[in-house]
Order: C-alpha cells, then structure tokens, then sequence
C-alpha cells in the first residue's frame, strides 16, 4: 500500500492538506457500481474473484462488495451460491474489509424481515468473510438503525457504518440529518458514519451547506461520503467534500465507474493531486485492477461507464443509480424501453403521493414498480392506482415505518378499500429459529443447513434447486471461464493460486521479460 502525497509544486495548493491525513477510498465497483451500471447481473464469482487480490494491495479502507440484492441476483442469474461467493473473495482478499449493505430490516425479499430471519443473515454473512456493514435505513429511523447495528455485533460483523440517507423534499432538514448523525455518534455499536445520497442529488453548493454540520456532529468518528455521478455533479461535490473534512469517499474503478455509479479513482486521486489534498491509495495497483474490470466488460459486452453531463431533472424523479439500471433492465425484458421517460416522470408523482419515501431500496424500487403499473393503465385506458403491488399497500399500511411527509387521501383510500390489505395487515406470531428448521425439514425431508434454509426462505425454491445442482461456480480468465483446477493464466490467478500454498515465504514467476514477486508478510497477506 502506498500513501500518494502531492507535488509540493501542484496547481492550486490547498494550505491545510499538509495538516491533515490522507483521503481514504471506498471501492463501490463490485457492488454498487456492478449494480448501477449493469442491471446487478453482470459481475459472477469467478469474476470478482479474479480482480480481488489486485483490489487487496490498493490500500481501500473497505470494499464495498454486496447486498442481498447483488446476491439474490447471483442466485438468479448464474447459479451462483452467495455464500461461496463471499467465502472465496475473502481468500484471495485477506487484508482488505469486505463489506455489505443493508437498508435494515430487509433481506433478499421485498418483506420486512423478522428478526429471526436478519440475525440469521448477518451471522452467515460474518462467518463467510464479511467484517464491515453499512446500515442506510430507508426512513432514517434512528431506532431501527441501531437495532440492526446492535444484532451485527453480536452476530459477528466488525464495524458498523451508519448513514443518514440524503434526499430532497419539502420535509426533509438538514437538522435532522446531523440529528441522526449525533445519535449514531452516541451509540457504541456504530464504528463510522456517513453520508449516503443513492439519488446523486448532492450538488457543489448542497455539499458546503451540509457537510460542515454533519462533520461536527460526527465528532472524532470517521465520516464517509457515498454518491452517485447520475447528474454530473458527485466528482467536483467530492473534492469540496474532501476540503471540508470528509475522511473517506466511495468510489469506481475502470468501467465500473462513472455513469449512474460513483466517480472513478483515476480521476479523483488526479483532482486531488491538483487541490494538494493527499490519498491513500496504490495506483499501479488499482490501473491493474482496471484492466482485469475492462477485460471483464469486454468479454462479456458490457458498456463501461462514461462521464455524465450536467443535469439537473434527476432533481425531479430521484430514481437512484441502482434502480435506473434495474428499470432499464425490466422495461428492456418487457420491450417496453421506450417507456423509461413516461416512467421516471410518473416516479416523482407517485413519491410525492405516497408522502415522499427517500428514495432508497426498498422504497425506489416501490415507488419505480407503482409508476410503471400506472403507465401501463394508462396505455390501457385505466386510472391510475387500479392495480397497487403488495410491496406499496404494505408501505400505505405502515408496515415499514412512517415516511416523513402525508400519504395522499386518495391513495390511503384505494388501499383501505382493497380485500388484499385486509389479508396483509394480518399480524402473524414470528417463528424462531428452531421452529424455521422444523418446518424445512418436514418439508424437505432432511435437516437444512442455515446457508440453504435462509436462501430457501427468501427466494423462490426453482432458483435454489437451480444454485445447488450447479456446483461451485467456475473461475474466470479473460480467455474464458476455468474449472477450479485450472492451469494459472493471469497474475490475478497467480496471487490467488499463491494464497491456497501453504507455508510459502517467497514466489517469483519469471515470463519473457515479466517478473512477478510475491512475498508473504507477517500478517499472512502477500506484497
């Protein structure tokens, strides 16, 4: 790992940089910008896998690696177990956190999740590798935060970072942002906290007004700053943010950046240069690590993400980056593409009726699923509202807290009309976890394991049976994919290769003119 600090002689020297410590980097590319930009289905294990020990020498603070939907994705997609995938990116990534997000009590399903069901999760997701989570609550709700926090703690994760998730509306403050910000301060099961705007709503002038009061209100405790380049403005938000003290900032890499997703390292590292704010980071290492994401996006005809022009109508919907590629995604399987401006108009209305949900998953996909049924009626000559998905009439019903602002009349009286919220405001008892085993195994016949029991929980059986007749997913090479014994191709396979030898101290492959060197350190990783 190497500490990059500026030439004394660089444009624009910013006087206090010499007084502080270097900017700390986030990489977002195997979770959010994997989901930003490719729909969550464009990455495989083997994939990650193989840029992992690259991504392990750049000295990030954390990776920011999954979610239950990039992991239901893989189910979905590739047949792909979610707990092999995070198992074997924690082997060849032994220095570097891996880390999950979660928007509280939600996992995989749309449901609310009992607290069976999230402990379960959390426990698996630690014992398989994962040490850092990020909690971003859909409503902000302090109590529920910490609840969330407190069973990752006791479950077995690390560090817990909590956020306050931006948005704009009429009844969102940023008092209550440095509120939150405080609570979360105060609370011994919060390690770091930060800024999550999912949306990209933050712009240069938003930046000075908020960040100075949730900098004081995080007191000594780290702040991160996580934002989305959807309308053009997170890359020069990011270098006001780094002036007024923000310790860490999330970031792409390669073709996994930019676009929807968040500002790439490549330039930022060079704009800070510029600013004469130092960084953390190894370079050389994280060019590698974009060329094995470039190769990837090659092989598998994926467009990389490109710079976003300046544009402010994003202020309108706030359809985040990771559901306008999941619109994308769906309105393209529907052949409905054209369809995408009618939808995202419509997204701002319906927020706005159901009494403005920041627009975070769950609730952006809520909101995105409503307005897409109410352009399809009214294509077919229906009002809007005639048909309102389980997942919204739960929101309507309170079942996931209260949202800042008022649910419009008109909606409230759909939903209480409908026999289907009846039947779902129903408070059933929770089951434990002994009662969960029992009832599989009646069903299945034998005694599931938690890994297959939580996933058969959540995710339709098809999908499951599918994952478990597939086997252990295969590698990946840029000539292809690979059986788990195949011959070493890449040097990314190599220091994978390295870390399954036992008791090596020392390993150089000599190929042409190219030497590679990898030496263990007392640690047990590789430099």
């Amino acid at each position: 790992m190497t500490t990059l600090v500026t030439d004394p002689t660089a444009a624009r020297p910013n006087a206090a940089a010499g007084r502080r410590k270097p900017i700390r980097l986030v990489d977002t590319s195997l979770r959010d910008g994997n989901q930003s930009l490719w729909g969550a289905t464009g990455l495989t294990t083997g994939m990650v896998e193989a840029v992992g020990p690259l991504l392990d020498q750049v000295g990030y603070e954390a990776i920011d690696f999954t979610s239950s939907t990039n992991l239901s994705m893989g189910v979905k997609w590739h047949n792909e177990n979610p707990w092999e995938r995070i198992s074997r990116m924690r082997a060849v990534m032994p220095n570097t956190p891996l880390s999950a997000i979660t928007t509280g009590m939600r996992f995989m399903s749309w449901e609310k999740a009992s607290e069976t069901v999230m402990r379960m999760a959390l426990r698996l997701m630690a014992h398989h590798g994962l040490r850092r989570l990020q909690i971003a609550e859909p409503m902000n709700d302090v109590e529920s935060l910490l609840r969330v926090a407190q069973w990752a703690k006791e479950e077995g994760i690390e560090q817990i970072v909590a956020a306050v998730t931006f948005t704009e509306s009429p009844v969102h403050t940023d008092e209550s942002y440095s509120r939150n910000i405080k609570a979360y301060t105060a609370s011994s099961y919060v390690d770091s906290v930060y800024v999550k705007d999912p949306g990209g709503l933050l712009t240069v002038e938003r930046t000075r007004q908020l960040i100075p009061g949730v900098r004081d209100a995080a007191g000594e405790k780290t702040l991160e700053l996580h934002s989305h380049c959807t309308t053009g403005a997170a890359s020069h938000l990011y270098l006001v943010a780094a002036e007024l003290g923000v310790d860490v900032l999330h970031t792409g890499l390669g073709p996994l950046s930019n676009g929807t997703a968040q500002p790439g390292l490549e330039n930022l590292v060079g704009n800070l240069d510029a600013l004469g704010i130092p960084v953390q980071a190894d370079r050389d290492a994280a060019a590698a690590a974009a060329d094995i994401l470039y190769s990837i996006a090659k092989s598998q005809n994926l467009p990389a993400g490109a710079p976003t022009e300046y544009d402010l109508s994003f202020h309108v919907h706030q359809v985040p980056g990771g559901m306008m590629g999941t619109l994308k995604r769906q309105l393209g399987e529907l052949r409905m593409l054209e369809q995408l401006p009618a939808v995202i108009e419509e997204t701002g209305r319906v927020r706005a009726d159901l009494g403005y949900p920041i627009m975070v998953t769950p609730f952006s996909q809520f909101v995105g699923s409503q307005a897409l049924m109410n352009v399809l009626a009214a294509q077919s000559g229906q009002e809007r509202y005639s048909r309102i998905p389980d997942e919204v009439v739960r929101f309507v019903l309170g079942h996931f807290g209260t949202p800042e602002g008022e649910i419009a009349p008109e909606v409230l009286e759909k939903v209480s009309a409908l026999p289907r919220a009846r039947e779902l405001d129903k408070k059933l008892p929770e089951p434990t976890l002994a009662e969960l085993h029992e009832e599989y195994a009646r069903r299945f016949g034998r005694q599931l394991p938690e890994e297959e029991l939580l996933l058969r929980m959540v995710l339709p059986q098809d999908q499951v049976d599918s994952m478990l007749a597939a086997g252990p997913a295969p590698r990946w090479s840029p000539t292809g994919t690979t059986g788990q014994g195949a011959p070493v191709t890449t040097i990314a396979e190599f220091i994978r290769a390295a870390h399954e030898l036992p008791r090596w101290k020392y390993l150089a492959v000599n190929r042409g003119t190219e030497r590679v060197e990898l030496r263990r350190n007392t640690t047990g990783g590789t430099q």
